[in-house]
């Protein structure tokens, strides 16, 4: 594909895609013909065939994660301009247990009900989706590249390692697929978020770092009420559980502004200013004074200024991935993926990173989960289900990732083969290659399309070269 510009490619406002919302009859459990018979449920997926060559064009397919599927069809523009390039269909399917796509409705997240949440589940739905559709479209002999941002980026590269057959090609931006497979190091991440503000800023580090010190201090000398006047919490914070959801809401914030420390100002994953990591106004930063802390709190979880205060428990909720679960139904399942297959033992520490110390070993997550959802997880199941770092023996999969995003260290960095590809996107936040192109694009993300789209084409006419 051409550079992505408005003179060769139509941006997404200009394709306006005109997805269709429909639901697809889903086998419940793929795996076991006797606990559930053939039962089945409503998989909610999105598609559009707008510019699609039809019999012809590739199938671009998105492998829907943590959330509604509307709202990465909206955050991942990159796709449709491809399609509109490729002549592709377009479909986003919506990961089982999140969004409308529940399985057991109301009573999804019951125990045992919750059980059929698992990666194997949710890539035997793309598989039997993908296969369903392409036989009710005529679409046999259309070669299907899967696209996936972060968990979703994960479920696109094992769609190719797990279903070759149905699957041509993977593009995985942001994908973390060693560190949530419990390999590396489990002090990275916050470093890696730490390391964004102090590459904007040296100072910012020790700044931030004594700020944590210093509202330790203040709980330890029962400066309570200081506190929740100064960071505006709805009540006074009593405990040192207080003190604790406090310290995890504040980190929590710093981790969000990294994550999507986008070139523009985004609605996804809530609201948030252009270069979110250079909002901050660090002439405050000389005194290291604890309150600091309070800016990042209102960037994150007061974008409208319609808070009065916080709630400390309802804005943030602490569960088994220390980088946070979100709130609601998907909160809900996001906490069971952590508790099993999903590893995710990061901690902060205050040394290597800016952040307070606090733990999440194996113990307290094994604890949490058994109190939780009755489970214990396995370590070291993805890794051995998915390969973990030993995968030279796959092809066609193109890992991305932004030196800015905080997660880039957890997945592949350095190409493994020919067809084994990484691109590295230095200005890149979160995933921003599967945004839409904008004219406030750094030109890393606009050279990492460009040789993305380029693969891709090649991916798809060897494929159909070797069908016709």
């Amino acid at each position: 594909m051409e550079k992505l510009n408005n003179e060769v490619t139509p941006s997404h406002r200009d394709l306006a895609p005109d997805f269709k919302e429909k639901y697809f009859k889903q086998v419940l459990d793929h795996f076991n013909y006797n606990s559930l018979g053939n039962g089945t449920y409503d998989q909610r997926y999105l598609i559009t065939d707008q510019s699609w060559k039809k019999g012809n064009g590739p199938i671009f397919f998105y492998t829907g994660n943590e959330g509604d599927i509307w709202e990465f069809a909206r955050n991942t523009g990159f796709i449709t301009e491809l399609a509109a390039v490729q002549g592709a269909l377009v479909i986003f399917a919506e990961h089982r247990y999140y969004g409308k796509s529940l399985p057991f409705g109301k009573d999804s997240f019951n125990i045992p009900e919750v059980g059929l949440l698992t990666v194997e589940q949710a890539l035997a739905d793309y598989a039997v989706m993908i296969t369903e559709l392409k036989e009710e479209l005529g679409a046999q002999k259309c070669p299907v590249i899967v696209f996936g941002g972060s968990y979703g980026g994960m479920l696109s590269v094992y769609m190719r390692i797990r279903y070759p057959n149905i699957v041509t090609g993977a593009l995985a931006a942001s994908a973390p697929i060693l560190s949530t497979a419990g390999l590396g190091d489990s002090r990275q991440f916050f470093q890696d978020v730490t390391a964004d503000f102090e590459k904007f800023k040296p100072a910012c580090r020790d700044a931030v770092q004594g700020a944590f010190q210093k509202l330790n201090t203040l709980a330890q000398q029962k400066g309570i009420h200081c506190i929740q006047s100064a960071f505006s919490l709805c009540k006074t914070p009593s405990t040192p559980k207080d003190i604790h959801q406090l310290m995890g809401l504040l980190r929590n914030a710093f981790t969000m502004m990294a994550m999507l420390d986008y070139p523009y100002s985004t609605h996804f994953m809530g609201s948030m200013p252009a270069f979110p990591v250079k909002v901050l106004d660090w002439s405050l930063a000389q005194k290291a004074s604890a309150f600091i802390l309070c800016r990042p709190t209102g960037i994150v979880y007061n974008s409208t200024g319609q808070l009065t205060c916080y709630d400390l428990y309802s804005l943030y909720v602490e569960c088994a991935d220390p980088t946070g679960c979100g709130l609601g139904f998907d909160s809900y399942a996001w906490d069971y993926q952590a508790c099993t297959e999903i590893e995710m033992c990061y901690e902060s520490n205050n040394v290597t990173d800016m952040f307070p110390p606090m733990a999440f070993t194996e113990q307290q997550r094994e604890q949490y989960c058994s109190k939780r959802w009755g489970v214990v997880p396995r370590p070291g199941w993805l890794k051995t289900q998915y390969w973990g770092d030993d995968l030279a023996t796959a092809s066609n999969i193109i890992f991305s990732n932004g030196d800015l995003d905080p997660w880039a260290n957890g997945g592949i960095r350095k190409s493994l083969s020919p067809s084994l590809i990484a691109i590295n996107i230095p200005e890149g936040a979160h995933h921003l290659d599967l945004r839409e192109s904008n004219p406030n694009d750094p030109e890393s993300v606009i050279m990492a399309r460009k040789e993305e789209s380029e693969i891709i084409a090649r991916w798809v006419k060897a494929a159909m070269k070797e069908s016709s």
